[in-house]
This record gives structure tokens, sequence and C-alpha cells, in this order.
């Protein structure tokens, strides 16, 4: 049966990932935003329509879902993939640079998602959250409140819209993707200043750079994210990944000890 998704950052990672998954069978049709031109396939699918979002920009954003509905009134499954990483700590980070935080990881998808809500009715919205929604990591606290709030919000939607429409919430753990090197390019500009924080800083940018080669593979979320997509009552939250999980029983222990564990580990790997 024909199903027609939407899908955002779809040019690099996951989102590039569950496009190539959810078009491969020819029959559905796939909306895939991109915000860097240059990134497009010199060649794609007939199947896939694509349409430039920057998750930044409120005008386009509503054009983007306005270009959308001129091609469908119907959506079976919106996913919410588009994201970037803030880092820093906190004492030092521009409030103007968290407001960036939450503008693109935040409130571009409840614009996109309110602006798509009449299409979507008795469809699905799934969103990539993290395993940083359970709130445990130093340093890129505003990529975790970024993530926790994505979810909380669309928590409450899920109770309150009256279209029967379902949200799930996907937190993997650590994944291979571009999105870590583009992050430590995106933050070395603006940490400046904080020599006091100079270890702790190192080892998170060399521990980021490791993470574009290591984790789970992006094949493995877009499958997780199909068999979520196929069944006909999924759960409203799923962790994927080792580390993903451990940051899901920390966040079940008492706060003052779940601190100490992070400090003893972070004591233990940075010399």
């Amino acid at each position: 049966m024909r199903k027609i998704y939407v899908i955002t950052g779809s040019t690099s990672g996951i989102g590039e990932e569950l496009v190539k998954t959810f078009s491969q069978n020819g029959e559905n049709l796939v909306f895939a935003g991109y915000r860097n031109q240059t990134k497009l396939p010199q060649n794609s699918r007939e199947n896939i329509k694509y349409f430039y979002i920057d998750m930044m920009n409120e005008t386009s954003i509503i054009e983007a879902s306005n270009f959308i509905k001129t091609k469908t009134n119907k959506i079976d499954t919106l996913i919410n993939v588009a994201g970037n990483v803030v880092a820093g700590p906190i004492e030092k980070i521009n409030v103007g640079r968290l407001r960036e935080q939450f503008e693109v990881n935040t409130f571009s998808h409840i614009l996109f998602t309110q602006n798509l809500v009449e299409t979507l009715n008795g469809g699905r919205i799934i969103n990539i959250s993290s395993e940083s929604s359970y709130g445990h990591f130093p340093f890129i606290s505003p990529y975790c409140a970024s993530k926790r709030a994505l979810d909380i919000f669309f928590n409450a939607f899920s109770i309150e819209n009256h279209k029967n429409i379902k949200v799930i919430s996907v937190k993997p753990g650590v994944i291979k993707t571009p999105i870590w090197k583009k992050s430590v390019q995106s933050n070395l500009e603006f940490l400046e200043g904080c020599e006091e924080y100079k270890k702790e800083l190192e080892f998170i940018k060399n521990n980021a750079l490791k993470n574009t080669n290591k984790g789970l593979c992006t094949e493995e979320v877009a499958q997780l994210i199909k068999k979520i997509d196929s069944l006909k009552n999924p759960r409203s939250t799923y962790t994927i990944g080792r580390d993903a999980k451990f940051a899901q029983f920390l966040s079940i222990l008492p706060q003052d000890l779940t601190n100490k564990i992070i400090k003893f580990g972070m004591k233990c790997r940075i010399k």
C-alpha cells in the first residue's frame, strides 16, 4: 500500500538513510527536506520530492509546509530528524546560542508540525530524539535540554490532539554520523576563554570526533523506525544502543547519585 512520508534533515546521517529506506520500494512518496543544496544527490528516485527548509527561518519552514500541502492533502508519517549540537560550559555559553539550539532542535519541529497537522489526521509523527534527552551529559547541556523539550512538547501533543495522531520518540545512542564532526567545527570558535575547562573540553571534542566513526550504524536506526512505522500500536518511546539504555537507567536514579557517577566517570577518563 502506498504511503506518504515527510522527512527533514534528509541529506546526511539518519535522515539520508530513512529516505533510502522508505523510497526503495518505488511505491511510497517521500518528501525529503534539505538545507544545503550541494548535498542533494545527482540522481534520485522519481518518488522522492526534495524541498528546501531552513530550521532557523520561520518563513522557510512555513513555505516548506505550504509546498508539501500543494502536492498532497494526506501525510501518513512525519519524521522530524533535522538538528544540531551547541556545546560549552553553562557559565560561558552565550544565551543567544541557547536560543539557536532550541530554535533548531525544538521550536522548528513544532512550527513545521503545526503547519502540517491537518494533513496528519490519523497519521504518525516520529521524532528523532536522543539518549541526551535523559539529561546526563555535561558540556552539551543545550543539546540535552532541547531534545528533552522536544519530547515533552510532543508527548503533550499526543495526549491533547483530537486527530488520532500517534507520536513516537526514538532515542538513539551514539551513531556513526557527520553531526559530531560538524558540531566540533561549529562550536570551536565559541570555546575560547574557557581555559579553566581546557581538559574537559579537549576530551569532549576528541570524543565527539571519535563518534563520527563509532557507535550504531544509521541503517540500524532506520530499520527500527521502519519496524515502528509498520506496527499497529507502537510504543511512545524507543531507546536503541547500549549507551542509550545506560543513560535511561541513570535517569531513574536519584539525581545526586547520578551526578556522582558522571563526575567519577569523567575524572577517570580525563587526565
